[in-house]
């Protein structure tokens, strides 16, 4: 997927940070147990930290980057706001152009002034061929993009494109810098220059990313001076370092979140999410690859009993990509929980029962292995309780757990409960989740699905601005994806975070999925005030 897919908001290495790794890196604050309560520091423990910082390789796409800003930004309540840009955007009347007036005064971090230029640098330098990024076919309508002078740029579309304007968020790369170097593999990519409200000061892969308010930032110098992101894998683990005093604040899984209570000085902040849960059922797996097997496990799933039991409220059944409550979402593609459908489609398709209860067809044994994140609870919770309910219907499947590094390999043939979801605009999600040509391409559509219906309905959803015509097309998506899932969507997840309440200006977003590293109620870290 990319970087806003399977794995969230920047394709995640998932380095190992278990409990010797806790005590290896106990003090990401440098000044004793979390912040050692400074209020002008903060340290937060998040889930998975990307692979590059650079955003000429995905990294801050959907904005909140820190280090960087794009040409616009998401307020809190998800509507876009000038950032780089002195305004949005002038579009053309045929849709097809448009012109963006910069911020005059701004520099990088480096004190080199910020220009045009650096942006027709970024969005030119993604979409070569030669650039490594997973979400390049996110820019798929840019046929051009043009500076007028130092203070204005002009993008000329291939097509209308509704939400181009939420692309722009993407974070601007230097281009006296990234020019310079390999774009891949340079220095760039872990120790990065933007026009951003912080300064990187260190990565220590597996362990934390630490920044310092950047005195030049245009829009005035954050008064949080020191921030910190501990990269804490496991739950539990960043749950008891919080609960130690290790960390300010840190995302939690609903059944660890509830240990913190408003009285001991920390506030629960709730995050409404795309975040969805989902089994890819991979298209060259025998079993997981059969039509018949894939409705019946749709039906076969209890996904209230997983919202209730796993999630503990804190989420919603999923039935796809989109929210049940987002206006994108075609009524009456939900699937209720049928056993004895979920037997009868079996059956129809001559998967019969054998001596042990799971069923079998022309000498194949319906079983296929599922493969979870190691230290991620929620994620093992769902695949138990998926398998659980699959071996009802008479399918084994097997979990187990494991890093990136070894489920990647096998994503090809074998099962993984994965994440994704992105807010906003369809096409966001669901383009790089479902997309034939995109089977196989990293953590892009993990299932190889592959549906022509569903190839052009993606394409004429993207390729208007006319939304009735685009709701058209992803009703299409979402009737076909019951037809032929594909993927098992399972939940939707509400996002929990815990913070020590010694600031104000703490909000909080509908999210991604994104494991609290754009997230959280430090989106807006930058303007965070002390309590007097």
């Amino acid at each position: 997927m990319t970087a806003r897919s399977i794995r969230g908001v920047a394709a995640a290495t998932m380095a190992a940070a278990l409990a010797v790794t806790a005590a290896a890196c106990s003090n990401p604050g440098g000044a004793g147990p979390g912040s050692g309560g400074a209020k002008d520091s903060a340290v937060v423990g998040i889930a998975y930290e990307p692979e590059s910082l650079s955003p000429l390789l995905g990294y801050g796409k959907d904005g909140n980057s820190k280090i960087f800003d794009g040409l616009l930004a998401f307020d809190g309540d998800m509507r876009l706001r000038p950032a780089l840009a002195v305004a949005l955007p002038r579009v053309s009347a045929d849709g097809l152009t448009y012109t963006y007036r910069l911020r005059k005064g701004v520099t990088f971090s480096d004190g080199k002034p910020f220009s045009a230029k650096d942006v027709v640098f970024t969005y030119r330098t993604i979409l070569d061929k030669k650039t490594n990024n997973a979400s390049k076919t996110e820019l798929d309508a840019l046929k051009d993009v043009k500076a007028v002078g130092d203070d204005t740029v002009v993008f000329t579309l291939k097509y209308p494109y509704a939400p181009f304007a939420e692309r722009t968020v993407l974070a601007i790369a230097p281009q006296h810098i990234a020019a310079t170097q390999d774009v891949n593999s340079g220095p760039f990519t872990t120790r990065p220059i933007g026009t951003g409200p912080y300064v990187l000061t260190g990565w220590s892969k597996g362990e934390k990313i630490s920044f310092k308010a950047n005195p030049r930032y245009w829009g005035g110098e954050p008064k949080v001076k020191k921030f910190t992101m501990a990269i804490i894998k496991d739950d539990d683990v960043r749950a008891t370092r919080l609960r130690s005093g290790d960390l300010d604040g840190a995302i939690l899984p609903p059944n660890l979140a509830k240990g913190f209570t408003e009285g001991d000085g920390r506030r629960t902040y709730s995050a409404k999410t795309y975040d969805y849960r989902v089994v890819t059922l991979p298209t060259h797996n025998k079993v997981a690859g059969d039509t018949a097997v894939r409705r019946a496990l749709d039906v076969a799933v209890d996904r209230r009993a997983m919202v209730d039991k796993i999630l503990e409220g804190a989420g919603k059944p999923a039935y796809g990509p989109v929210p049940t409550d987002s206006e994108w979402f075609t009524k009456g593609t939900e699937r209720a929980h049928d056993l004895d459908r979920a037997g009868k489609i079996l059956d129809e398709a001559g998967w019969k029962p054998g001596p042990d209860g799971i069923r079998v067809r022309n000498g194949v044994r319906a079983e296929f292995p599922l493969w979870y994140l190691s230290g991620d609870k929620l994620r093992q919770e769902h695949a138990l309780a998926y398998a659980s309910d699959a071996k009802k219907a008479g399918i084994d499947i097997r979990t187990q757990a494991g890093t990136w590094e070894v489920i990647e390999p096998r994503m090809k043939q074998d099962a993984v409960l994965a994440g994704g979801g992105s807010p906003g605009d369809p096409d966001f999600d669901q383009y790089l989740l479902l997309k034939s040509t995109l089977g196989g391409d990293g953590f892009n559509n993990m299932a190889w699905y592959d549906n022509p219906a569903v190839d052009k309905a993606l394409d004429e959803g993207r390729r208007t601005d006319d939304k009735a015509a685009r709701k058209a097309a992803y009703d299409t998506v979402q009737r076909e994806l019951v037809k032929n899932p594909g993927y098992t969507f399972l939940t939707h997840i509400d996002h929990l975070y815990v913070v020590d309440d010694r600031w104000t200006g703490l909000s909080t977003q509908v999210e991604p999925h994104d494991h609290g590293l754009a997230s959280g109620p430090w989106w807006n870290v930058e303007d965070w005030t002390p309590k007097k």
